[in-house]
């Protein structure tokens, strides 16, 4: 038994391997590869036999590509399979810097995210994973640039920013030991219809009365610097200038804020851009109203701190400004009135890591809004990547505080950040196809606000090994025509065939077309293929498991025998329209099994000694019986039955053959035993049968009856039959009187109930007919009374 259940087990086995092979494969042949660099970016599971003799007749050069395990199963060596794999390798991996407050260190030496530096080499389908780590550095330097409206509607805000950087100063001074803050100025473009262009409103915007100066578009006032004092100075000293319409040209100056990085001061650290204003913003298209039509073109445009280009470009695009801030990863505040909150809530929504904070009428508290906005600002990790080539994409996954989970595009992020908390992204880039042009590209991936960054070197599989190691203008492709590689002919242009042994003007001809025809047929290839080169290539079917083969296409896979609707009943491989079984499998259609564990009856026996084993199933030679193991028989009386007479003449002497006992029934053995319990059980004898039957003298005895391997008969009988005692006479007796008497009682008492039932029905017939008479005789008294005094009754 436990040698057939191996065999089952191993039969299994088989079949999945042959069934995940097809099914694997599926990809594989549908990308038709006519080399090993197609088939390993047909899918992240194909691979090449480079095994020169590897296809059959009729197969075409693509029939090398196919799944791993198909590949194995049709034939093919482990180590003629050409399968590279991707790898990932770990260029820059620094560990991220733990900062004391208060210590001076240059900010291009703070790590502040890991790994630094990797290369790839992604294989299509296949995707490569890493762990990104980060971790906000305690006490890291930032960079502030206020960034201010001064048009006439601010000038209350001039008088309580002018102390504003000494304040700051103070302030900050709890969060960093290394803080430096600039200023700068907007007002609008100096062109028609934004400013009034008549000589004296250039000179002075505002009314008579009001000393304004001139209107400019953007100025930088005081770069990056830690002296709180000159801020204070240089501020103090600025004035309110006026323009004609509510919009600002805030854009412009936030443009040259962002990629004039030199003449501002930026450094690599944090940098935060506060932007103050109490008005809307003009945006691209609308410089048209002055009559620029030049797009902005994202460049500095700064001399002597003065932006000179605003006549000249248009205000620039909103995902303009967004591109210049990510890039120059500057973070925006924007402090702004109550009035104008929607549209800057609006703008913070296209605008990655800024924040929007509500500014009092006259400005007094900035200091509070730029701690707030700030905490929020630094409190939320953003990662973005760099352009990806083409092909190429890329899937975050976030781990972040308190076990949150992130996936999709909140795989991105990592929320309610502190100082010292570290969080992880799972990181993956898969290839799916391989560059045209350059098989090296690379990904950048920071996070926002941040200049750290990881750098991502990517090399693309595209070829093969052995596509190295080719030979070209070989001799075993048609005299040279063509570069042997991979166990296959790579043509030569204007050469086709599987040795190149034809050009592309010898397809059509007759001559070749009678190579592919069989003898005494005039189709070509069977009409299941092409004739190329004077050569069948069989034509795919649209189910890429099913194939034609053969010299001239006139095999296949598919057109085997079935059974219960599966070719060769799932239990062979259909080879050249024919079946070739499973082990333990035969037939046709391999719908008969030879395993005979199914045909075993409960004796032991085969078909129980009445039949043949055939496909599993038993054929009874005798018609009497039938059955799964031919133990049935409606005509025939049982082994028991059968004999009983036999054993009753051999063990007791008695019985309708006590007569020819001696002629019949010694056929057998027999033995007694002392009791039914040392009778033979199942499995200690073979064919074993337990009869229990009666005897001339209506006892019951039981026997069992064997046959050995030899056809030996052997029967164990109980020495003492069970022969049912007497009656009890004295219990049924008096059971019998109980009876009487208490049916005579019970019907004593019926009758008694039906008299007085009858006696009441009589006294109540006879009391209704003696009122009756009573009545009568009052009436005749009255009448002759009434008579005899002349009273008509």
């Amino acid at each position: 038994m436990a040698r057939i259940w191996l065999l089952v087990l191993g039969l299994c086995m088989y079949s999945l391997s042959y069934t995940s092979a097809q099914q694997g494969g599926t990809e594989c042949l549908k990308a038709n590869a006519k080399s090993c660099g197609e088939c390993i970016q047909a899918g992240p599971n194909c691979g090449w036999c480079t095994k020169v003799d590897f296809l059959q007749e009729g197969e075409p050069t693509s029939a090398r590509c196919d799944d791993l395990a198909a590949l194995k199963s049709k034939g093919c060596p482990e180590d003629s399979i050409q399968n590279p794999r991707g790898s990932k390798e770990k260029l820059k991996d620094n560990a991220i810097t733990n900062k004391a407050k208060g210590e001076r260190m240059d900010p291009a030496n703070i790590t502040q995210i890991r790994p630094q530096q990797l290369r790839f080499e992604l294989r299509s389908g296949e995707p490569q994973t890493f762990n990104l780590t980060f971790r906000r550095a305690e006490d890291y330097p930032i960079d502030l640039y206020y960034l201010m409206d001064l048009s006439y509607s601010m000038k209350d805000d001039l008088e309580n920013v002018k102390s504003l950087g000494t304040a700051l100063m103070t302030e900050m001074e709890k969060i960093t030991s290394d803080f430096r803050i600039g200023f700068g100025s907007f007002v609008e473009k100096t062109v028609m219809p934004y400013i009034s262009t008549t000589p004296a409103k250039l000179l002075n915007p505002c009314t008579t009365d009001q000393n304004c100066t001139s209107p400019f578009s953007f100025k930088n006032v005081l770069n990056l610097t830690s002296d709180g004092r000159l801020f204070n100075d240089l501020v103090g000293k600025q004035q309110i200038s006026g323009n004609l319409d509510s919009p600002e040209g805030g854009f412009d100056a936030i443009m040259q804020v962002a990629v004039c990085g030199e003449q501002i001061g930026w450094r690599n650290v944090t940098r935060l851009l506060v932007f103050s204003t109490d008005a809307g913003f003009h945006f691209a298209g609308d410089g048209k109203l002055g009559g620029i039509v030049l797009p902005n073109d994202g460049k500095c445009h700064m001399h002597d701190n003065m932006y000179t280009m605003s006549h000249y470009y248009d205000y620039p695009s909103i995902a303009h400004i967004v591109q210049k801030l990510s890039e120059n990863n500057i973070q925006t505040i924007f402090a702004v009135t109550e009035d104008f909150q929607p549209v800057y809530k609006e703008l913070k929504n296209l605008i990655p890591k800024s924040a929007v904070g509500t500014l009092s009428s006259n400005s007094s508290n900035v200091i509070q809004l730029i701690i707030d906005s700030y905490n929020s600002l630094s409190s939320e990790l953003i990662l973005e990547n760099s352009k990806l080539p083409e092909g190429v994409t890329i899937n975050y996954k976030s781990f972040c505080k308190n076990g949150v989970i992130g996936t999709g595009e909140n795989g991105r992020k990592c929320s309610n950040i502190s100082l010292g908390d570290q969080v992880q992204f799972e990181i993956s880039v898969t290839a799916h196809k391989c560059p045209k042009k350059d098989q090296t590209e690379s990904i950048k991936i920071k996070p926002l606000g941040f200049t750290e960054e990881v750098e991502i070197l990517l090399k693309f599989i595209c070829e093969c090994d052995c596509q190295q190691s080719g030979t070209p203008d070989s001799p075993d492709c048609h005299h040279g025509n063509g570069t042997f590689e991979c166990g296959a002919c790579r043509c030569n242009e204007g050469r086709i065939g599987k040795k190149c042994e034809c050009s592309t003007e010898q397809v059509s001809n007759e001559d070749m077309d009678a190579q592919c025809r069989k003898e005494n047929s005039s189709e070509i290839c069977s009409n299941n293929g092409d004739c190329i080169c004077g050569q069948c290539v069989c034509k795919k079917r649209d189910n890429p498991n099913e194939v034609y083969s053969g010299k001239f296409c006139d095999c296949d896979n598919f057109n085997c025998d079935r059974s219960n609707g599966q070719i060769c009943g799932g239990n062979g491989i259909c080879k050249c329209r024919v079946c070739e079984c499973f082990p333990n499998f035969s037939g046709s259609a391999c719908d008969c099994s030879e395993d005979k564990s199914t045909c075993m009856a409960s004796n032991g026996q085969l078909c129980n000694g009445r039949g043949v084993c055939e496909c599993g199933r038993c054929k009874c030679t005798d018609p009497k019986f039938q059955g799964q193991t031919c133990e049935m028989c409606q005509t025939c009386a049982g082994v028991c039955t059968e004999h009983k007479e036999c054993v009753q003449c051999r063990a007791f002497q008695k019985g309708d053959k006590q007569a020819v006992c001696n002629d019949e029934c010694f056929h057998f053995n027999y033995t007694m035993v002392d009791s039914r319990d040392k009778l033979p059980q199942p499995g200690q004898a073979d064919a074993l049968t337990h009869c229990k039957e009666k005897d001339a003298d209506d006892c019951w005895f039981y026997f069992t009856y064997s046959v050995n391997a030899n056809s030996e008969v052997h029967v164990h009988v109980v020495k003492d039959p069970e022969c049912p005692s007497g009656p009890d006479i004295i219990p049924i007796v008096a059971g019998v009187v109980a009876g009487i008497v208490l049916i005579g009682l019970a019907l004593l008492l019926i009758w008694k109930l039906l008299m007085i039932i009858h006696d009441r029905r009589e006294f109540a017939k006879f009391e209704k007919e003696k009122m009756n008479a009573k009545w009568d005789a009052v009436s005749i008294q009255r009448f002759f009374k009434f008579r005899f005094m002349g009273i008509t009754w």
